[in-house]
């Protein structure tokens, strides 16, 4: 039997998303963009609503909704003009817990999953390195056996969540990297965050400065074998389990970063006068924004295809993939439109496009680049020779 909600149910989320969304307006994010500053005040509201469990099951303080609930929630929150400051302070306490939800000990998901789901502990999530970039199988932090427990060492880099969050779902070879089987030997950390044992550094970035990226130092942090996810030697294994969901949703969250930009662009276009006509009676300007309307669409209908193959527990690789792919080129092509149509006034930060083009690029190489989807889509899908 199919787990797709009925769109009754789809459209009640939107609505009640949307309606908690808005109660933190444009000015809220700007200034925030402006400072830094974590948005609690909108993470807590959301807390307030239990839409941080949408994931995690009802025995575990969760909503136990399924990925594609999780998916129109996401979308609604950039789409209110959150964009991805806001859409990353929720998906945050959803997809990180994955590995821990799927693997982990009763004993781990009892203790940690509804302090999640209330809003009470923030993770960070350390796979990649410096060193390694999309070459997981390279890390070099490492964790060393010692008694009831492991010492660990090493470097991490782009760390979401780091300045604040309590603990960390940290990546860490346990046995030294074989060629013939290049993802075996790394284990997966539930542990704290002891800032006794890593130096945080915050990065300074184009966009979304709300939600801070960190470099880590690791210099012996312990955690112990209770904090072990699943099986020692399999933690990238348990990666994977959450790329598909992670890719579907983000490229929902960059259809409604893309819709947002899009809204203000034909406001503008519809308000602004030049030589006694709105520039949105000009197909120069018309059509663009059509066109982008077009591609949001399309990138929508993808990525809730294979959130309802997700759900049905069907395989969704090509699709989440292609979800990715079309939802951030069509989310970047809007606020560039966006931008291009409030011409000089763009890089006026009280328009706001400004904030949305820059954080719309991030979408095109994280959590996954265009590149390496492409890379997938030409081996798995297509059958051709492996060109990395």
């Amino acid at each position: 039997m199919s787990k797709t909600p009925s769109e009754a149910d789809l459209d009640l989320i939107r609505k009640t998303v949307r309606e908690l969304a808005n109660r933190f307006g444009l000015e809220y994010w700007r200034e925030h963009d402006k400072t830094g500053e974590y948005p609690w005040e909108f993470v807590n509201a959301f807390a307030a609503g239990g839409w941080l469990g949408a994931m995690i099951p009802e025995e575990y303080g969760g909503l136990g909704l399924g990925l594609t609930e999780s998916a129109v929630m996401l979308h609604e929150i950039a789409a209110s003009g959150a964009g991805t400051g806001g859409a990353s302070a929720i998906h945050f306490y959803i997809f990180p817990p994955g590995p821990i939800l799927r693997h982990g000990s009763e004993e781990m998901k009892r203790k940690y999953l509804p302090d999640v789901a209330a809003g009470k502990l923030l993770m960070a999530f350390g796979v990649t390195e410096p060193g390694a970039g999309v070459d997981t199988s390279r890390i070099t932090t490492r964790a060393t056996k010692v008694d009831g427990g492991w010492s660990i060492s090493g470097q991490k880099v782009w760390i979401t969540n780091a300045q604040n969050a309590q603990r960390i779902l940290l990546l860490a070879r346990t046995s030294p990297r074989d060629d013939a089987r290049p993802l075996d030997g790394m284990t997966l950390f539930f542990t704290d965050l002891d800032r006794e044992k890593v130096v945080i550094r915050e990065i300074e970035k184009l966009g979304r400065s709300c939600i801070d990226s960190n470099e880590l130092f690791i210099d012996e942090l312990i955690a112990t074998d209770a904090e072990v996810v699943g099986e020692v030697g399999r933690g990238f294994y348990y990666l994977l389990d959450g790329l598909n969901p992670e890719r579907i949703v983000v490229a929902m969250e960059q259809v409604g970063l893309g819709r947002a930009a899009l809204d203000l662009a034909v406001n503008y276009a519809n308000t602004r006068v030049v030589f006694d006509r709105p520039i949105g009676k000009n197909q120069a300007v018309a059509h663009p924004l059509a066109d982008s309307w077009v591609r949001l669409h399309a990138a929508e209908v993808v990525a809730m295809n294979a959130a309802a193959l997700f759900d049905d527990e069907q395989p969704c690789g090509p699709e989440a993939n292609a979800a990715k792919f079309l939802g951030s080129e069509a989310g970047f092509e809007a606020c560039d439109r966006a931008l291009q149509t409030h011409g000089g006034f763009s890089y006026s930060k009280e328009y706001h496009v400004e904030r949305f083009w820059r954080e719309s690029r991030l979408l095109k190489i994280a959590p996954i680049s265009q590149e390496m989807v492409l890379n997938y889509v030409s081996t798995k899908v297509l059958g051709l020779p492996k060109s990395y």
